[in-house]
């Protein structure tokens, strides 16, 4: 059997935006992890316009490319981190947006959490997704990693450096992504 592929979901879009090395970090320790190949997706590359499907996503008959393109996109893991910031209180449009676009493709996968922000370290972003990711019908580990003041951890190049705790989180978390992963694969092709 081929590995899992694991997507690594950077969810901030906006200009200057920094958490983009955040999800650089964990797609490297994911690679280093060695139980998944590893993908990077950056919404912002994505590019999805606010929803603009006429039928429901269930249904799955799309009329325009870009959401054929992110179909496939999701379609091909088999697991997901989730790499988001913490704006007012919840989690960025563009990662419900994003979301939302889609539901059979996202059903029966694995993800994991990592958010960062202030004093909140992006927790109340994780609140928010939850109930969100459950509807969809993904099943979150409890294992997560939640960066505060997460600009302490970027180096004058802007690149993201972790401290022994936020590593051994991550790879707790990525441990069991590879644990449930296995499990739902099975599901999936039942």
């Amino acid at each position: 059997m081929s590995r899992p592929v694991l997507q690594v979901i950077a969810a901030s879009t906006r200009p200057g935006r920094r958490g983009l090395a955040v999800a650089r970090w964990l797609q490297r320790l994911a690679e280093e992890h060695a139980g998944f190949d590893v993908e990077l997706v950056d919404l912002a590359e994505v590019g999805l316009p606010v929803f603009d499907e006429p039928n429901h996503p269930r249904l799955q008959q799309y009329t325009h490319q870009h959401t054929r393109d992110w179909s496939a996109t999701v379609s091909r893991a088999d697991a997901f981190v989730f790499v988001t910031p913490e704006y007012n209180h919840s989690f960025p449009a563009s990662l419900k947006n994003a979301l939302d676009y889609l539901s059979a493709e996202w059903a029966d996968k694995a993800a994991g959490l990592v958010t960062y922000g202030g004093v909140s370290a992006g927790l109340r972003a994780s609140s928010a997704v939850k109930p969100v990711l459950g509807a969809l019908r993904v099943h979150v580990v409890p294992e997560a990693v939640s960066v505060p003041f997460f600009a302490q951890f970027l180096d004058q190049d802007d690149e993201f450096v972790p401290n022994a705790e936020l590593e051994a989180g991550g790879k707790a978390m990525l441990d069991e992504l590879a644990r449930v992963t296995t499990a739902l694969r099975t599901l999936r092709a039942a």
